[in-house]
């Protein structure tokens, strides 16, 4: 069996219907200030200047478009977006360097292990595989100073992976944090998608973090304690649509085969192409057949704005208001869900 079917064959291990399981997340620090307020006792701050003023506000330690403020006609607003929350310690030693363990936030598999400090803007970090029936998701813990588990390993919530630290680009020791990440995984063959857009050597495999698309875990964990039973589908049906595209159909989409809470409508029967919906920051939401007769990929939607789509979208997309179109940037993100993009060269390096 071809490596590529094999491993998408273990992915989807498990995903009949009614076969999801509860989340049962646990924080992956000592700091429970999440649960009592949040704010600057649980979110390390980024040290900011904007229009001549500096501060440090935790806010910037939060999911989101929370970085790179710009003064625009929606008001101010960040324009960079971060993938995951940056917990702050609630340990030091005399030297100021964190003591905070770090553990993982429920069971799974340690998927893959970065050592090295120097290979990644995330510096050593650990990436777990979880699966609760309705796909794998992956969770990533990232800055830390030394890794206590190896890839392959199985973990239950709450084992120990590794001491937090500020190993990574722009860390200090002041800043010191776990920039902690809940992710999907967009695609099998992003080595190939990789060497198609770069010239730069991927040491991460197909964990890199180009490959994960992460949610607000942290308002995940809060909306658990209401909800037990809340599954990860359920929590994306919250998050609104930013904008959708429509891609010529050229047979099932691999992500769509690999999270079955993607599909909207009847995928069985034929069109010409798929429209897929996303958050602004390029959450996959729903894939739909289309009747829609495209070349290549289209803005079908976008949520009316009156500054840069660019501002909202991670800069996918481009334009104002009602208009719409993939930004270079975009063409290649919405390449590497479809798989729409050259395989690699056998015996190539």
């Amino acid at each position: 069996m071809p490596r590529l079917v094999l491993v998408l064959a273990v992915l989807l291990c498990g995903l009949g219907p009614g076969s999801a399981r509860p989340l049962r997340l646990q924080l992956p620090t000592d700091n429970k200030a999440i649960f009592s307020g949040g704010g600057e006792a649980y979110y390390m701050y980024v040290d900011r200047t904007f229009e001549g003023r500096k501060s440090k506000p935790w806010e910037a330690g939060q999911y989101g478009f929370v970085r790179n403020l710009k003064r625009t006609e929606e008001g101010i607003i960040g324009t960079r977006f971060h993938e995951g929350i940056d917990i702050r310690p609630v340990k030091r030693d005399s030297s100021g360097r964190p003591l905070d363990a770090v553990r993982t936030i429920a069971t799974g598999v340690v998927a893959y292990v970065n050592n090295s400090a120097k290979a990644s803007n995330y510096g050593k970090y650990v990436v777990v595989e979880h699966n609760w029936g309705d796909g794998p998701f992956f969770s990533l813990y990232a800055h830390l100073a030394g890794i206590d588990v190896q890839p392959g390993q199985r973990v239950l919530g709450g084992f120990q992976l590794g001491t937090m630290g500020y190993t990574g680009s722009g860390i200090t020791r002041t800043r010191a944090h776990l920039h902690l990440e809940l992710n999907i995984l967009l695609s099998l063959r992003f080595e190939d998608w990789h060497d198609h857009n770069y010239t730069d050597a991927n040491p991460h495999g197909i964990h890199n973090g180009l490959n994960l698309v992460g949610l607000d875990i942290a308002s995940l964990f809060v909306a658990l304690k209401s909800d037990r039973n809340l599954s990860i589908p359920a929590y994306l049906k919250r998050t609104p649509v930013y904008y959708r595209v429509t891609v010529p159909r050229r047979g099932p989409l691999e992500l769509a085969a690999r999270y079955p809470w993607l599909r909207k409508g009847n995928h069985g029967r034929p069109s010409p192409s798929w429209e897929i919906s996303f958050s602004g920051a390029g959450m996959p939401l729903a894939i739909a057949p289309s009747h829609r007769v495209v070349s290549k990929p289209l803005v079908t939607y976008v949520r009316t704005t009156r500054s840069r789509h660019e501002h909202f979208t991670r800069s996918r997309l481009t334009g104002t208001g009602r208009r719409a179109s993939l930004t270079k940037s975009g063409q290649s993100y919405i390449s590497l869900i479809t798989g729409d993009f050259p395989a690699r060269v056998p015996g190539t390096p």
